[in-house]
């Protein structure tokens, strides 16, 4: 499969040699500075001191995680639905709506309850405007350095998925964000999603990034090692992708920064089940895994070899697994998770095997949350710890000049016909986007939304139903059934459904779509099987994720029951019970195995949007597919959910 390397993306954008052309193009000196904002903020209703954080202590962590792509502020609703079982029942995150704002002492119609819950979520949109942008997010974080007394005291650091989730990003195979990244100024990140753009793209990109990309538990597998053609591949990509030959490290394990005179080592742990999640084909060469005892054995080394003043772990586990293991792995002193997209407020304080205390946390997604931890270390030990984590209002924070001339040049690149899109381009490249830029692209105006659409939460969401709908009506199918991933963007009631928003539902290396038969009983044991990866009491067997999205039928779940036992009354919309040996017609995409012969996802959802937009461009939704629920009222993780049955 051809990539799209550094030098081509910028000859593509109109650029000279960096992206540094892009500070050049802003008056601005080096990816370093902190530019005059090149847009004045809107001042919206929250404090003036909103973002004023002065250093307490002398080192200071900035966390950011699960950006997925999106480079412009957005709209995104937190979930009403995130249901906590076993140890993790009434425990953030799993607590939703009031009963969150209740145990983080919240106040209800706050910019507070705007960013961490549903409540009200449009009336409050309206109020406060969008969150995150990485134009906003400089400016806050320079902001922030300067009050910690400038960079050198700082380590800004992020939990993955960074690189994937837009159109821009599926079309340069991640570089525009590497290099608006690099803007940024991430200095430590691990992996997952990064991890499904070809081997030579990730190389290739981790060869771009500035800062240093970790993982303790992605392993080059052994016959790989004595693979010729792997060592080329790291070889062609600066060594990169092979760390440690005795280990088998692919990438540095961790890392040790020095900050103001202290020392903070930094462990990376990838997505632990990058290699059933996500299509093997993609990273042929390594292998992942939780890897706790090895984790164990690196503290333990890192300890007495580098002997840091702290050790945090950078993670993209999810929160109900980081929590487990700060118990079980000790010299932990906090957790800088990703991947379950938990906006918590405070973090969740655990005691580990050793019996001293770990600071657990998560900073949402999309940009729109970032972790502030600071730490006063004396005489190689931690006399406190501090943690804040703040809303990015876009409207409150001014859009950093060279941020935002970086990303307003590369919209202007012109799609290519070198631009890959899928594992099978030359069958599916669109010859319609041929000579359009990315802007003209994303900013095409399909349809207006007839509610809120919005995907975050356990179960159906109202951007999972455009979405298997669009696959139904491709196919004629009697169910279509949609991965339960966190990331998409949310779009407002009368607002106008764009390319761009349906880009953040489907922009993935393996966004085909396919229809098959399947018998009535291997559907719904394939509905078991996810609700046991969602559901399972312990955190370890969990996948992080939601319900797959299933359209066209109606259900009844139990969260409570054991594998097999969860699903009954499963009904096809028209009212025909799902029989065991009768055969549907099941459509589907991002597949994990074999690559299906359908067109790609976001052409599909395009066609149906502007298909079945109605009067006054309005799309309807006929009817959303919740789940009828069983045995959750007393779970402090639902509220205002309309399948609620007891």
């Amino acid at each position: 499969m051809p990539t799209i390397d550094r030098r081509t993306f910028l000859k593509l954008m109109g650029l000279s040699a960096t992206a540094s052309s892009a500070a050049i193009l802003a008056g601005c000196s080096d990816t370093g500075s902190t530019a005059t904002p090149a847009v004045t903020a809107k001042s919206p209703a929250i404090p003036d001191d909103f973002y004023d954080l002065p250093l307490k202590g002398n080192v200071r962590l900035l966390h950011t995680t699960d950006f997925h792509g999106q480079l412009q502020p957005v709209y995104f609703r937190e979930p009403n639905v995130n249901l906590g079982v076993g140890d993790a029942f009434g425990r953030p995150p799993h607590l939703v709506g009031n009963k969150l704002l209740k145990a983080m002492n919240i106040k209800t119609d706050t910019v507070e309850s705007y960013a961490y819950t549903y409540l009200d979520f449009e009336k409050a949109a309206a109020k406060y405007g969008k969150t995150g942008g990485f134009p906003q997010m400089k400016t806050l974080l320079d902001r922030l350095r300067k009050q910690a007394g400038g960079r050198q005291n700082t380590v800004t650091v992020d939990g993955g998925d960074l690189w994937q989730g837009s159109g821009t990003s599926l079309w340069t195979r991640g570089v525009d964000m590497v290099e608006a990244s690099n803007i940024l100024g991430i200095d430590v990140m691990v992996g997952h999603w990064e991890f499904t753009y070809n081997e030579s793209e990730v190389l290739s990109n981790v060869a771009l990034f500035k800062g240093d990309f970790i993982g303790q538990n992605v392993r080059v597998k052994e016959d790989s090692l004595m693979d010729d053609k792997y060592a080329e591949l790291v070889d062609a990509n600066d060594g990169l992708g092979l760390f440690d030959e005795d280990t088998g490290y692919a990438f540095q394990p961790y890392v040790i920064k020095e900050i103001n005179g202290a020392r903070i080592c930094i462990v990376g742990q990838a997505f632990p089940r990058t290699g059933n999640a996500n299509p093997p084909e993609f990273f042929p060469d390594w292998s992942f895994g939780l890897r706790e005892d090895d984790m164990i054995e690196l503290v333990e080394m890192s300890r007495e070899e580098g002997k840091p003043d702290a050790i945090v772990l950078l993670s993209h586990n999810g929160m109900d697994v980081d929590i487990k293991m700060a118990e079980r792995v000790p010299g932990l002193n906090a957790v800088f998770g990703g991947h379950t997209h938990d906006g918590v407020p405070e973090p969740i304080k655990v005691k580990n095997v050793e019996g001293h205390d770990c600071w657990v946390t998560n900073a949402g997604s999309n940009g729109k949350f970032l972790g502030v931890m600071d730490f006063d270390i004396v005489d190689g030990k931690i006399k406190s710890m501090e943690y804040n984590m703040l809303p990015v209002i876009s409207d409150a924070l001014p859009a950093d000049k060279e941020m935002q001339a970086y990303i307003d040049q590369m919209r202007k690149t012109v799609y290519d016909k070198n631009v890959i899109e899928s594992r099978a381009a030359d069958r599916f490249y669109n010859k319609s986007r041929l000579g359009k830029t990315y802007a003209e692209i994303l900013d095409e105006k399909l349809a207006i939304a007839d509610r809120l659409l919005y995907r975050r939460g356990n179960f159906m969401g109202t951007w999972d139903q455009v979405l298997c709908n669009a696959l139904r009506e491709e196919y004629s199918a009697d169910v279509a059934m949609s991965a339960g991933v966190r990331w998409g963007t949310t779009t407002l009631k009368g607002d106008w459904i764009t390319m761009e928003d349906v880009m953040t539902q489907c922009s993935l290396t393996y966004g085909e779509t396919y229809v098959t038969e399947m018998t009535g009983h291997d559907l719904l044991n394939i509905l078991e099987q996810v609700a046991d990866n969602l559901f399972d009491p312990d955190p370890y067997l969990q996948s992080g994720g939601d319900m797959v999205r299933v359209g066209g039928m109606d259900y009844t779940i139990d969260p409570s029951k054991p594998l097999y036992e969860r699903i009954t009354e499963a009904r096809l919309d028209n009212g025909h019970i799902i029989e065991a040996n009768t055969k549907y017609k099941i459509a589907g995409w991002a597949q994990v195995g074999r690559t299906p012969d359908g067109r790609l996802m976001w052409d599909v959802v395009r066609d149906h949007i502007i298909k079945n937009k109605g009067k006054d461009n309005v799309l309807v939704i006929p009817k959303i597919n919740h789940p009828k629920l069983l045995n959750v009222a007393n779970n402090p993780g639902i509220a205002d959910y309309p399948g609620e049955a007891s």
